[in-house]
């Protein structure tokens, strides 16, 4: 059946794809009842597209926004690869309707997009509320519900205003939770009566690695040997920052129970980046180093958040190092959020190091937690490698990790926030080469598939998303690497919907998901 749906959508919606041995190998497998049956998942699943507000928005001080932290970072040079930024990003800001459209004609009922702090608050909460930037997100959650879309909203992907970075060096000041309050406070009031799901922070994991350790993102705070910073101590700060985030989760999540939740009925959580560490032998060492990676990422933040405490894995390292939560804070800490937000992507193979010496590397410091991260085993990939480099493809970590979070959090309700496939832009590609993204409807058959299976053996996940909706603006490397489902050509802005986008839109249709 859904290779006659293929068919038919490829000869009626998209532009004509010449028939390669690759696409009839992925249509064969379409074919096959065994693989990818999307009747696996439940009633009422989101399936969506994910965006950001800085690498999709554009907008660039448009009608009262203020400057944020990328719009600064982003114009300094050499901070971004190609040299580019996101003044225009691919334009959302004025093309959202279009946008819109796309994601109607793909069947999903769910968009996960974040809101741009700068535009609401240009100066924090130091200075005024921005109306027109109200306006703008009044207009976008209406115009998806028009289109029977829910809208999934995130309220920080990694950008803030720059005058809370200026004033008091935002998330290294406990300041930064008052901030965070404030602007939370504003969006569930603004848009609360139709959002129905919140999510306080992206990412917050990878957001303190690189704008604390590593320096890769702004505010670029670093010390050696993670990184070349003019300032920063990236064995202190990462720590400080991740706290400060934490408790600005459960002053949001307060404020929601306390004011929101029961006139609105939504749900809120957070989302953090999850990959899959597999032992890279059957050691007890390598097996402990591998629990020791997901507490030094994963549960950092969910920990806290779940169970009032960091992991004690790191406690027992870090010591002193690691702020410690008060009393007052691990009482609002609880009941800290309904659902759990998984970004996933890739898996990695990880060894001891310590009791065993390793080269320097991700992972490898005390205060990192004596592990060590790598691509392969005994010269072979864990996965498929790609154009993008820290990207493998191994499908069976999408249930490896599922089942990891769903045994740690005690099956807390989960959704698949970003998942997604990446290719680098080549100097003699071509659009019909991007167009023709049979690789990326192959890893996402593979990691539906797997999360499926996850799904059949308990775990409670209600949602995905795919990372993205559009190709966009891709942090440091600009706009050299494409995630869309619908390519867009960055001169003109054009969207157009690649193979992917069909492989997607049947996937979609034979499930049948009816409206909550």
């Amino acid at each position: 059946m859904l290779c006659i749906l293929f068919f038919a959508f490829q000869m009626f919606v998209l532009l004509p794809l010449p028939v390669s041995p690759e696409l009839l190998t992925l249509k064969q497998s379409l074919g096959n009842g065994n693989n990818n049956n999307p009747s696996s998942f439940p009633p009422n699943f989101l399936f969506g597209t994910a965006s950001s507000a800085y690498q999709y928005e554009g907008g660039y001080l448009s009608d009262g926004k203020g400057l944020n932290n990328w719009d600064v970072y982003t114009h300094r040079p050499g901070k971004v690869i190609d040299g580019s930024n996101g003044d225009v990003a691919v334009d959302h800001y004025h093309r959202y309707l279009e946008d819109i459209d796309l994601m109607e004609s793909l069947g999903v009922n769910s968009y996960r997009f974040s809101i741009s702090w700068a535009r609401i608050l240009p100066k924090g909460r130091f200075g005024y509320v921005n109306v027109a930037g109200i306006d703008f997100y009044n207009n976008l959650i209406d115009a998806l519900l028009l289109k029977g879309i829910k809208p999934f909203v995130t309220l920080t992907h990694i950008d803030l205003p720059q005058e809370i970075e200026d004033r008091y060096g935002s998330w290294l000041s406990p300041e930064s939770q008052l901030d965070f309050a404030y602007f939370a406070d504003i969006c569930f009031k603004s848009f609360g009566d139709r959002v129905k799901y919140w999510v306080t922070f992206n990412e917050p994991n990878f957001q303190v690695k690189f704008g604390y350790r590593e320096g890769t993102f702004p505010p670029s705070r670093c010390s050696f040997p993670f990184g070349n910073c003019t300032c920063g101590d990236s064995e202190k700060e990462p720590f400080i920052a991740a706290h400060n985030i934490v408790l600005s989760h459960a002053a949001a999540v307060h404020i929601y129970r306390s004011k929101y939740e029961a006139k609105q009925g939504g749900s809120i959580g957070i989302v953090i980046n999850a990959a899959w560490f597999e032992p890279i032998s059957s050691s007890m060492a390598d097996k402990l180093a591998a629990e020791r990676a997901q507490c030094f990422t994963t549960n950092w933040f969910l920990d806290p958040i779940v169970f009032g405490r960091y992991p004690p894995e790191m406690q027992s390292i870090l010591g002193s190092i690691l702020p410690e939560f008060s009393k007052t804070e691990k009482e609002m800490l609880k009941k800290g959020l309904d659902f759990i937000g998984i970004n996933h992507y890739s898996s990695y193979y990880v060894q001891d190091c310590m009791f065993t010496a390793c080269e320097p590397g991700t992972g490898t410091s005390k205060t990192e937690g004596f592990w060590a991260q790598s691509y392969q085993k005994n010269g072979i990939p864990i996965g498929e490698p790609i154009d993008v480099d820290w990207l493998y493809v191994y499908p069976g970590g999408m249930e490896k990790i599922i089942t990891y979070v769903k045994k740690r959090f005690n099956n807390t309700p989960m959704i698949i926030t970003e998942n997604g496939y990446g290719e680098v832009t080549k100097a003699n590609s071509t659009i019909e080469d991007s167009l023709q993204d049979v690789n990326r409807a192959k890893y996402m058959a593979g990691y539906l598939d797997s999360l499926s299976t996850a799904i059949r053996k308990g775990a409670d996940v209600r949602g995905y998303f795919a990372w993205s909706l559009l190709d966009n603006f891709d942090w440091e490397y600009g706009f050299t690497r494409r995630f869309g489902l619908h390519h867009v050509d960055f001169k003109t802005l054009k969207r157009t919907p690649k193979f992917s986008a069909t492989w997607y839109k049947n996937f979609i249709a034979e499930s049948k998901i009816p409206d909550s």
